[in-house]
């Protein structure tokens, strides 16, 4: 399906209406989920005048994710060229005591997948929910010593308050659909939609359908670059497409992708979020990850933006993968499509037999996420605002080049 030609939206509203009644505390505020019920009542464009701003969340593992941290200088002062945190590598390429630390980075001496399926009881989005559960950490740092750094090891603990900043930023967030999971073969598999049982046995998948963020805007009219986000309960922005965006997507008839798509990069401050959202996730057999909890509002400025956030489970087609086969070998193959609908209601009929169906991700934590966005926002506590540029509207994600791949 052919992207509409732009936005002659019939625009009912501007954005600073909408943030004159937040601010007045008289706004209209709903989310994704109670949206639905409402326009079908009222009609679009009745709905449309009296709708201020619709809330959208998801909460699920969200692997592309980690913290940038400044920790201060030490006395003697050290230029951090290695570094560990509760025992997990982060990265300190970047500056003399600033440190980046990744959500899937394992702990050292984890034996990973050796005594197959691996436990991976720690890592990466561990230590961050430590860190903003008001945890102290344990730090080792090296250095190989200069004329102005001269202090060549360090061991200490901290706590997210004793530090000057610990930033999040995620490269990958919010995906537009994913994949459902599937196994083809004759074992168990392990993957990070969960264990898969053989022969088409079960299902796994990850995703808030009809509430999550860019289901509800399908083309970008109001999520891009500059977005207020809600991140795990900070206030945090969209500050670039996410890693792998690929809004080529093959698209159903209400421009919905019916296959992986957009994506956002996400960044907010670690020192207000609430550990509710922030969860380290242990996946046997594949590694550690972090729950996130994002929301994100979708002012109503007319009816064609209210009509992206009236999408349905029903409406939602997952992509359905086989992991044992056509994932790892990256053929692109899809067996069929489902719909959230049915994903939701515990079981699918796939191949002419039912199949359970299980959630790596969490609809009612992805709600109540929505919830204390719009609460919020009728409080006048969270305003929104237009993107200072719209994210990419053509483009897809594309395989390693072979020079680059060197399989063995």
């Amino acid at each position: 399906m052919k992207k509409p030609e732009a936005q002659r939206q019939n625009q009912l509203k501007s954005i600073d209406d909408i943030n004159r009644k937040i601010e007045s505390r008289k706004a209209v505020v709903m989310t994704a989920e109670e949206v639905i019920a409402y326009v079908e009542r009222k009609g679009l464009q009745e709905a449309a005048r009296e709708i201020d701003v619709v809330t959208t969340a998801t909460f699920g593992p969200m692997c592309s994710s980690g913290v940038f941290m400044n920790l201060g200088h030490s006395k003697p002062k050290i230029r951090i060229t290695q570094a560990w945190i509760d025992d997990v590598e982060v990265y300190s390429g970047i500056a003399a005591v600033d440190l980046y630390l990744g959500a899937t980075q394992l702990q050292v001496n984890d034996p990973a997948n050796l005594y197959y399926p691996g436990e991976f009881r720690f890592g990466g989005g561990h230590v961050i929910e430590k860190l903003v559960r008001g945890e102290k950490v344990q730090l080792y740092a090296r250095s190989y010593g200069t004329d102005e750094y001269p202090l060549r090891e360090l061991r200490s603990e901290f706590s997210l308050a004793e530090i000057n900043q610990a930033i999040m930023t995620n490269p990958r967030n919010c995906y537009q659909n994913y994949n459902a999971a599937v196994n083809s073969s004759d074992k168990l598999i392990h993957t990070y939609l969960g264990a898969l049982k053989p022969a088409y046995g079960s299902l796994g998948y990850s995703s808030a359908g009809q509430l999550s963020p860019l289901l509800n805007d399908p083309w970008y009219r109001s999520i891009g670059i500059g977005s207020k986000v809600w991140l795990a309960g900070a206030p945090g922005i969209v500050y670039a497409p996410g890693t792998q965006h690929s809004p080529d997507a093959p698209r159903g008839d209400t421009g919905v992708p019916v296959d992986g798509a957009g994506t956002l990069g996400l960044t907010g401050d670690l020192k207000q979020m609430d550990p509710e959202f922030v969860r380290g996730v242990s996946i046997r057999g594949y590694g550690v990850s972090l729950a996130l909890g994002v929301a994100i509002p979708i002012p109503i400025t007319g009816p064609e933006v209210l009509k992206g956030c009236t999408v349905r489970d029903e409406d939602i087609m997952a992509p359905v993968i086989d992991y044992a086969v056509d994932y790892p070998k990256n053929t692109g193959k899809v067996l069929t499509h489902v719909s959230y609908a049915d994903l939701r209601r515990g079981e699918v009929r796939l191949f002419g037999r039912s199949v359970e169906t299980g959630s790596l991700s969490s609809y009612a934590k992805a709600l109540k996420a929505a919830n204390l966005l719009a609460d919020q926002i009728r409080a006048g506590d969270f305003t929104v605002n237009a993107p200072a540029a719209p994210l990419p509207a053509t483009g897809s994600s594309s395989p390693m080049p072979a020079t680059l791949q060197g399989v063995r």
